[in-house]
């Protein structure tokens, strides 16, 4: 019997949601495709049906968690209708998210590694960089900031890396909220040299 539309729906949300689990907790090299067999009790073609391999469902576990900080950024970011407080509420949103534990060995460290680093790249603008380019060209347009002869795409590449590296830097401090307050000013004073006086 086939299965409907909503019951493949249903069966992939379930299995992303077993596979992100078992990758946050114990790692992709430490994660089998009969680990994610067993928790979701379906077969193993089922799982290769859907995913093709265990990268394959790296690659989509990759992909909602991209979906979800940036989901959670927009969020964050539209609690202000100002230009300059929405990209700080934006900063703050990401490095909290990348930086829990249920994301930040996805997304920070096996990422990169599993993926390579183009299609690690190639994710994180589709979905990161995306958002933060199009929050520095909006707030460039209505004089929020002013880039002069500034590239936005090599500012906006500066500010995602310092985010990533501080993103990582977050996970390995005792107290998280004092961390990434404490990257959430160095993020702020770099912006200030562009914030129209």
């Amino acid at each position: 019997m086939r299965k409907t539309k909503e019951e493949t729906k249903l069966t992939i949300k379930k299995v992303l949601e077993i596979a992100t689990l078992k990758f946050a907790e114990d790692g992709y090299a430490n994660v089998s495709l009969e680990d994610i067999v067993q928790e979701t009790g379906l077969t193993r073609g089922a799982i290769y049906h859907h995913f093709k391999n265990k990268k394959g469902l790296f690659a989509s576990v990759f992909e909602e968690v991209q979906k979800e900080i940036a989901q959670t950024i927009e969020i964050e970011a539209m609690k202000s209708n100002d230009k300059w407080i929405q990209l700080i509420n934006g900063c703050r949103a990401f490095l909290t998210a990348a930086s829990e534990t249920a994301h930040q060995r996805i997304l920070l460290i096996d990422g990169p590694a599993v993926l390579g680093w183009d299609t690690f790249r190639k994710l994180d603008q589709q979905y990161a960089m995306s958002g933060l380019k199009e929050q520095l060209i909006i707030m460039n347009q209505d004089n929020s900031i002013d880039l002069k002869d500034i590239s936005v795409e090599a500012l906006t590449h500066s500010l995602s890396g310092a985010m990533n590296e501080c993103a990582l830097w977050i996970t390995e401090k005792n107290d998280r909220h004092i961390a990434i307050n404490e990257a959430v000013q160095v993020i702020e004073n770099f912006m200030l040299g562009w914030k129209k006086k």
